[in-house]
C-alpha cells in the first residue's frame, strides 16, 4: 500500500514538473511578443485608471461652475474616478490571472 501511495505522489509531482516545463517553453517561444504584450497591457491598465479619473475631474469642474457647493465637486469626483479606475484595473488583472491559471491547468 505504501508503494501505491509513493507511485501516486511521483505521478502528481511528474505532472506538475511537466506543466511547468510546458509553460516555460511557451513563454520562451513567445519571447519577442512578451515584451510588447507586457507594455501593451500596462498601457491598457494605465488608461483604465486615467480615463475615469480625468472624466471625474472634468465633470467636477463643470458642476463647480454650474452648482457651487461648500465642498469641491472636482476633488470629490476626481477621487471617485480614481477609485473606480483602480477597481476596474484590479478586476481586469484578476480576470487575466484566472484565465492564465485555467489555461495552465488544462494543458
Amino acid at each position: 500500500m505504501s508503494d501505491r501511495a509513493d507511485k501516486h505522489g511521483e505521478d502528481v509531482f511528474a505532472a506538475r514538473v511537466g506543466a511547468n516545463a510546458a509553460r516555460k517553453q511557451r513563454a520562451q517561444r513567445a519571447g519577442d511578443q512578451g515584451v510588447w504584450f507586457g507594455l501593451g497591457m500596462s498601457g491598457l491598465i494605465g488608461w483604465s485608471v486615467a480615463v475615469p479619473t480625468v472624466l471625474g475631474a472634468v465633470v467636477g469642474v463643470w458642476l463647480d461652475t454650474r452648482h457651487p457647493q461648500a465642498f469641491s465637486w472636482t476633488l470629490t469626483l476626481l477621487f471617485a474616478g480614481l477609485i473606480l479606475g483602480c477597481f476596474n484595473a484590479w478586476r481586469w488583472v484578476a480576470q487575466q490571472n484566472a484565465s492564465m491559471r485555467d489555461k495552465d491547468n488544462h494543458e
